[in-house]
């Protein structure tokens, strides 16, 4: 019966330390992404009193950029809030990558949206603890963590989250 016991804990401790839950602090991380038009860019930049949406994204991912797709399709009911997507990898290689990004889905009409990459400082990736892309993370008006989603959420509870 006791090895029976300790099997299940073992499995219990394993699979909680697996899983891809949301980060124990709920401020933004302290990111530093380099933008296409070689700006860094850091939470200092944010607009105070507005949501933000963090997805950390890679750009040959097609989920990504059926998600990039779904997002600019419903711009509007996002509102005025604060897109920030951060890629992840060598800035050189994500230089090529980005800008046709940006240009492919149209993102320099969005105000509100910012795209830049984090290089291999993985600083957002170790925060949210990331294994699979894209990943968001939704804070409110006072930069609070509200939700985040590890699997592909649907765009209209990206939206809810945003307004709560």
């Amino acid at each position: 019966m006791k090895p029976l016991y300790f099997l299940f804990l073992f499995l219990g401790f394993t699979l909680t330390a697996c899983s891809q839950d949301a980060p124990l602090n709920k401020d933004i991380p302290p990111y530093k992404i380099l933008t296409s038009d070689s700006v860094y860019v850091t939470p200092a930049n944010l607009k105070k009193n507005i949501p933000v949406m963090i997805m950390y994204f890679a750009p040959d991912c097609p989920h990504c950029q059926h998600m990039t797709m779904e997002i600019t399709k419903h711009i509007k009911e996002f509102g005025n809030t604060q897109i920030v997507m951060i890629s992840f990898v060598n800035p050189q290689v994500q230089f090529k990558a980005l800008p046709k990004f940006v240009k492919d889905y149209q993102l320099q009409k969005y105000p509100n949206i910012l795209v830049g990459t984090e290089g291999y400082t993985y600083v957002v990736q170790k925060f949210y603890q990331v294994r699979t892309t894209p990943y968001f993370a939704v804070y409110d008006k006072k930069h609070k963590l509200v939700e985040t989603f590890a699997k592909i959420p649907e765009v209209q509870d990206l939206v809810k989250a945003v307004k709560e």
